[in-house]
C-alpha cells in the first residue's frame, strides 16, 4: 500500500557516537523524502562529530574515528539538513525517543532553532511494538518477507522503515488508516511539548512536567510558586531543546509567573 500523503515526508535514521541525547553526535544521517506523487528522493552523508568514536558504537554501526575524519561537520551541512526536510513531516524507527530529539539537539547547537511544531512525526517502531513486540530487523522479516543484509547502515534502516509501514498498512487496514495524522498520533506514547518528554500536554492540553518532584504539576504553576526550579533547569543536565521549551512557555505566560 502507497502512503497517502497530502505533503512530503521524510523516512530518516542516524547513526551516533552513543545513545545519549544531550552529548553524543551524528555521524551518519540517512534521509528518504517520499512526494505525495510518489516520487523518492534519498540523500546519505557522514559526519566529522569532533569527538572519539567509542569502541562499542563502532561494533554495532561499524563506522570509525577514520572513516569520518575527512567528513563534513554537522555545522557545515546543518542548513543543507534543514532545507531538505522544510515543510515536511518526519518519521522513523524509534525516532520519536531518539533520533528527532538527537538532530533537534544538533541544529541547536549550531544556533537553528529548527521549528518542527507543525510536523506530524510517525514512529514505526511504536506501532510495530504495540502490535508485534520485535526489532527491526525481525520487522523487515515479520512485514516484508526479506532478511535486512545491512542492518545498521543509516541506509538500510531508513528504506527498512519505509517499507516495514507500508507494509504495516497492508496487514492491518482494521487498525490502522493511511493517513498520516492517524499514524502520527498512533504512534506517539504521549503529547510531548519537547522532544524528550520532559514537558507533555495533560488532558486539557496544558504544558505539564513529566519529571521530578514536580511531575503532573503545570509548568506555569510551578515556575510562578518555585522560580528557582527554571533556573535549576537551565543549569542543569537537560536537552537544549527542553530548555528552549521551558523558556518559551516561560516567555509566553510571563505576566502569570512573576
Amino acid at each position: 500500500m502507497q502512503l497517502n500523503l497530502k505533503k512530503p515526508i521524510v523516512f530518516f535514521d542516524l547513526e551516533t557516537t552513543g545513545t545519549n541525547i544531550m552529548t553524543d553526535r551524528i555521524i551518519e544521517i540517512c534521509y528518504l523524502k517520499i512526494y505525495p506523487n510518489g516520487k523518492e528522493e534519498a540523500k546519505t552523508m557522514r559526519i566529522n562529530p569532533g569527538m572519539h568514536i567509542p569502541e562499542e558504537s563502532t561494533a554495532v554501526h561499524g563506522i570509525h574515528d577514520e572513516d569520518v575524519a575527512q567528513c563534513p561537520t554537522f555545522k557545515e551541512v546543518a542548513k543543507e539538513i534543514a532545507n531538505d526536510i522544510e515543510g515536511c513531516d518526519i518519521a522513523g524507527f524509534n525516532s520519536n525517543r531518539f533520533d528527532i530529539p538527537v538532530l533537534v539537539e544538533e541544529f541547536l547547537r549550531v544556533g537553528i532553532d529548527f521549528d518542527l511544531t507543525e510536523r506530524k512525526f510517525i514512529d514505526v517502531q511504536v506501532i510495530y511494538h504495540k502490535l508485534e513486540q520485535r526489532t527491526l530487523s525481525a520487522a523487515y522479516k515479520f512485514y516484508c518477507h526479506k532478511n535486512l543484509e545491512d542492518a545498521h547502515s543509516a541506509e538500510g534502516d531508513t528504506r527498512a522503515t519505509y517499507e516495514v509501514l507500508k507494509a504495516q498498512l497492508d496487514k492491518y487496514p482494521n487498525d490502522l488508516k493511511n493517513d498520516v495524522t492517524f499514524l502520527s498520533d498512533y504512534s506517539s506514547f504521549k503529547k510531548n511539548v519537547d522532544f524528550a518528554g520532559r514537558i507533555i500536554y495533560d488532558e486539557k492540553g496544558i504544558e505539564t512536567f513529566n519529571f521530578g518532584k514536580y511531575k503532573g504539576r503545570h509548568v506555569v504553576d510551578v515556575l510562578q510558586q518555585d522560580p528557582g526550579y527554571y533556573a535549576w533547569i537551565l543549569q542543569g543536565e537537560f536537552s537544549l531543546n527542553t530548555k528552549n521549551v521551558l523558556t518559551k512557555i516561560r516567555f509566553k505566560n510571563a505576566g502569570l509567573t512573576k
